[in-house]
Order: structure tokens, then C-alpha cells, then sequence
């Protein structure tokens, strides 16, 4: 499981995606959400929005498990 490092206390699903080097652009993760399966704390989650903290794991078919880290 990879360790994604955040400076604040939340981040949203797709500044975390984008952290975590899995897409190139903010743009791209409504796009990357309907196109993969994306889980966060074993709850299958489509919203980029989604807000994270440290402790939630995220797990990216096709991609990797990530844990949010501060």
C-alpha cells in the first residue's frame, strides 16, 4: 500500500488522485471516476468531491491501494 502525504487536513478526491500521480489534470478525475472502479474505505465512491482524511485507504482497480498520510 503506498503512503500519499497530505499538508492539510482534508483533500478532496481528486486533489488526491491527482497527488497520487493517477491523473495528470483535476480535469480528468470526473472523467477517471466513470471510467474506474475507485473505493475509498471499501465503499465504492464516483463523487470527486469526496472529501478525505488522514487514515482512508483508497483502492484503484487496475492502479494500486493508497493510504492518506499527513
Amino acid at each position: 500500500m503506498k503512503e500519499i502525504q497530505i499538508s492539510t487536513e482534508i483533500i478532496t478526491l481528486g486533489q488526491f488522485l491527482k497527488l497520487a500521480d493517477v491523473i495528470q489534470s483535476g480535469g480528468m478525475a470526473k472523467w477517471f471516476l466513470s471510467e474506474y472502479e475507485v473505493k475509498v474505505n471499501g465503499e465504492l465512491e464516483d463523487r470527486r468531491g469526496r472529501k478525505l482524511k488522514v487514515q482512508d485507504v483508497v483502492e484503484i482497480d487496475g492502479h494500486g491501494s493508497y493510504v492518506v498520510v499527513s
